[in-house]
């Protein structure tokens, strides 16, 4: 009888999933026009989905939703340090983690100070929903600004999106260990700073060495068939995450720095590995907000709409402005700098997985952090999400976004191709190349100018193709020849 349940419910069971993911795809599609980012479409998905939608799917298990989080957190932090350019990051590296660190501690402080007044919240529940709730997401912010077309100014997008991408693991951290202070039997408060040093030092040192481990494995181990990378590191970021919380370290924050180490270098397959991990990191982005979105009940929202808009309207006018002001008191941004920055605060995954922590641990404040903090979420993207586009250009600090064009043609490494690499570069209106013919440009030996990009349009060149300025190439050659062509064809 059993297996006869199982037969029948398997078929369903997989028919349910796929049409709950192909519901969040084409609900992405439908973010993009509305401005909204796409993970509060996955959320109104997983709630229509829901036992008080018109799906009626019953789901109440946070406990498994705390460890899909888990997982999901992983991969999406290990991707977006993959994705991380540290070029481009690191002239804003101390702004950034500070507001990582003491911003998040600040504005946990300041909303936990906020639930005791306002809400009736013990000081260390009300520290709980504020350390829930205290990091930003990068996603959210850059997928607003995508679908406006606008980019931010100077070095305002880099520091965004460090501070996004790092400040996870100070939240999650604060989230334990103020758990572990309401435990039973509960721990100490003096015992967590040490507590935050050692998990900080150990995360990022062995984040640091595992991720150098990888470059090493991931270039030497000689699979037979390529397909296996993308698994092979799959498997490295539960490495890395295990490892490190086994010494007692965070695992979060050494898979970030991990994925930072290993995008930033040489790899062999670096592109197929870096698209895997981008969409696995989309895979579980799905799930989980689906999942979150089937665990939340709208009836128990209801109640709570009153003091769910008071502490949304206090994060976004009080803490966080309070919170950015306090850590970039010494920093070169301007006043306008410093606003935006404010208001780019959103919420996003973070929040609302570490919101299942308390609702696991038996909190009695558990259901309520959970269902404030999904309608802060919903609250903040709505408001500061649509909003944010109108307030980079009230304070003049949009730009237009560069619309990213691709090269019909790539160039990935493999085994024994490290000194060899393929570059694009815009040949300069007052080089030595512009006007001329490839044959008579005098190139390098050894350069093979592959394609050219020219007012949207891609040629395949000969020896009697002229470089003209504005034109994209596609060179490829070893590298101390590529620098010669950059060179001949970017410099007067």
């Amino acid at each position: 009888m059993i297996g006869l349940v199982h037969a029948i419910a398997t078929p369903y069971l997989i028919l349910g999933v796929s049409i709950l993911l192909l519901a969040s795809i084409l609900a992405s599609k439908a973010s993009e026009r509305l401005g909204v980012p796409a993970l509060l479409m996955f959320l109104l998905v997983g709630m229509l989905a829901g036992s008080e939608g018109p799906g009626g799917i019953h789901f109440d298990d946070p406990y498994f939703v705390r460890l899909l989080g888990t997982f999901a957190l992983a991969y999406i932090l290990f991707a977006g340090g993959l994705d991380t350019d540290w070029p481009s990051v690191r002239p804003v590296l101390r702004s950034g983690m500070v507001l990582a660190t003491l911003g998040v501690f600040l504005t946990a402080v300041f909303v936990g100070a906020f639930a005791v007044l306002v809400l009736g919240f013990t000081w260390l529940e009300g520290l709980l929903l504020g350390s829930v709730i205290s990091s930003t997401d990068a996603a959210a912010i850059f997928a607003v600004l995508r679908s406006r077309q606008v980019s931010l100014k100077r070095q305002l997008k880099p520091l965004l999106e460090l501070e996004s991408a790092s400040n996870d693991p100070m939240a999650i951290f604060l989230t334990i260990t103020m758990l572990s202070l309401l435990g039973d039997p509960p721990l100490p408060w003096w015992s967590a700073i040490p507590s935050l040093a050692r998990q900080m030092l150990i995360g990022g040192a062995v984040g640091f060495l595992l991720g150098k481990a990888m470059i090493g494995v991931v270039n030497r181990i000689r699979l037979e068939y390529e397909g296996l990378y993308p698994v092979l590191t799959m498997a490295l970021v539960l490495l890395v995450f295990g490892v490190t919380e086994a010494v007692r370290g965070n695992g979060f924050l050494a898979v970030y720095i991990a994925g930072l180490v290993l995008g930033n270098a040489d790899f062999i397959h670096k592109r197929s590995i870096e698209r895997f991990h981008d969409g696995l990191s989309w895979l579980a982005q799905i799930a989980m907000f689906l999942t979150l979105g089937l665990q939340v009940y709208p009836s128990h929202l209801t109640p709570l709409i009153g003091s769910g808009l008071l502490l949304s309207a206090f994060l976004m006018f009080v803490a966080r402005p309070l919170a950015v002001g306090a850590c970039l008191i010494r920093s070169r941004l301007t006043f306008r700098e410093k606003l935006l920055v404010s208001w780019a605060g959103l919420r996003g995954a973070v929040p609302i997985v570490l919101a299942t922590f308390p609702m696991t641990t038996g909190i009695r404040q558990g259901e309520m952090i959970f269902n404030l903090v999904f309608f802060v979420v919903i609250a903040s993207v709505l408001l500061q999400g649509r909003s944010l586009t109108r307030v980079a250009r009230w304070l003049k600090l949009d730009r237009p976004l560069r619309s990213k064009w691709r090269m019909p043609l790539e160039f990935d490494r493999t085994e024994g191709t490290f000194r060899t690499a393929m570059v694009e570069l815009i040949v300069s209106a007052d080089s030595a190349a512009a006007g001329q013919p490839i044959i008579h440009a005098k190139l390098p030996p050894g350069a093979l100018v592959a394609m050219i990009e020219r007012n949207g349009e891609y040629i395949v060149p000969n020896g009697g193709t002229e470089f003209r300025a504005g034109d994209v190439v596609l060179v490829l050659g070893d590298r101390e020849i590529l620098e010669k062509v950059r060179n001949l064809l970017t410099s007067p």
